[in-house]
């Protein structure tokens, strides 16, 4: 990047490893919990983290195969979830860097992942944090024209505007939020779009 600003794969590393201190912190029952992801715990979310870490394009079209493609991520969650909390962990510090599939489009898989998931599990546990700035700015600009996150028929004919960073996206009503809450709420976690606030909030909640 210009202007000496980090790659989006060390800040992907970064939001890593952030995770995998966090992760260290919990109690056998915490990583039971349910997450923001409909159906998985928190184990489950850190083996879907991991799971494309390893793969090729031949793994990942068997994975595909698999799982009929809608369901490859319950794929990878079934097969990383053998793992103990232990091993889980330590595979993550040992991937702080993305490589093989989630360094795709110079680590932005990585970043955007990492940093969703991680605050599937933080808002869960009631454990909060403030996401760095310098890691939003990166991530929301490439949200809404990602397919596979389906943020766009979402925050269609609205105006998203954060409110602690600078950053907004679209025409129409506004809504308003913090970055972390207008990322999540992009990316289906109802959660945060009940945090928002403008003309066209009730839209947007409406829609996730």
């Amino acid at each position: 990047m210009n202007g000496g600003e980090p790659s989006l794969l060390n800040l992907a590393r970064d939001e890593r490893t952030d995770l995998a201190e966090f992760l260290a912190t919990l109690t056998p029952q915490e990583w039971q919990a349910e997450s923001l992801c409909t159906g998985w715990t928190v184990k489950d979310v850190v083996a879907h983290v991991i799971s494309y870490e390893d793969l090729n394009l031949a793994g990942l079209l068997k994975r595909f195969a698999k799982g009929r493609i809608v369901h490859a991520n319950e794929v990878g969650v079934r097969e990383y979830s053998t793992m103990s909390t232990d091993e889980l962990l330590e595979f993550l510090n040992q991937h702080l860097r993305p490589h093989g599939l989630t360094a795709g489009f110079g680590g932005m898989i990585g970043l955007v992942d990492g940093t969703i998931h991680h605050q599937d599990i933080r808002r869960a546990l009631g454990r909060p944090r403030t996401v760095p700035a310098q890691r939003l700015r990166q991530i929301l600009p490439r949200v809404p024209g990602n397919p596979r996150l389906g943020a766009g028929r979402r925050i269609k004919g609205l105006r998203l505007r954060a409110n602690d960073i600078e950053w907004g996206h679209g025409s129409g009503p506004e809504v308003i939020g913090t970055g972390e809450a207008l990322l999540l709420a992009m990316t289906g976690r109802r959660q945060a779009a009940e945090e928002l606030t403008g003309e066209g909030a009730t839209t947007l909640l409406a829609r996730v």
